[in-house]
């Protein structure tokens, strides 16, 4: 098994949305996580009448739409759940669409997520492999009979039970029942 090295930060780009309504373009990058805590004053860098930002740029945030500063900042706090090694295989979940949500929105739950990833692998049939190891599939068999068994068509089986999303590297693992 492999591990990532990089860190995902949601980011999104809150800006005004009187001005954006006006055809002008302020705002600016931020951490999702504050996204909810920035001010109309912050993003024109003084007091402003204006009253409503919205982000209209996300980076690192498994959805492609438009959002309020206050769900940007909710899926900045499922991020800040899991451990930064990790948040790439998160996105990697949701963005495959196979994944359990929190209550009725997009959101993921992260136990959910805890729970049912395996890893990073160099393949699925890595993975395959060495789950075959960990249950002792093979273990009571004699090594005579065990060459005959054939791991193609067992790996293959076992894929149904799993989510395998491409990574830079490899491949994520996660269990689907």
């Amino acid at each position: 098994m492999t591990t990532a090295t990089e860190t995902i930060t949601p980011r999104v780009w809150i800006g005004c949305l009187a001005c954006y309504n006006a055809g002008r373009l302020v705002g600016d990058w931020h951490d999702a996580t504050d996204a909810a805590e920035v001010s109309t004053a912050d993003v024109h860098g003084r007091q402003s009448s204006h009253e409503e930002l919205w982000c209209f740029d996300i980076e690192n945030i498994p959805v492609r739409r438009e959002m309020s500063p206050h769900e940007a900042a909710e899926w900045g706090r499922v991020f800040d759940e899991v451990d930064d090694h990790q948040r790439d295989a998160l996105y990697a979940w949701v963005a495959s669409g196979d994944y359990v949500a929190e209550g009725t929105g997009e959101l993921p739950c992260t136990s959910d997520f805890e729970e049912r990833y395996c890893g990073r692998w160099d393949s699925f049939d890595d993975y395959a492999r060495q789950l075959a190891d960990d249950v002792g599939l093979l273990r009571d068999v004699p090594e005579e009979i065990a060459t005959y068994f054939d791991w193609d068509s067992w790996t293959r089986d076992q894929r149904f039970d799993y989510s395998v999303v491409d990574a830079d590297t490899g491949v994520h693992v996660f269990r689907s029942c």
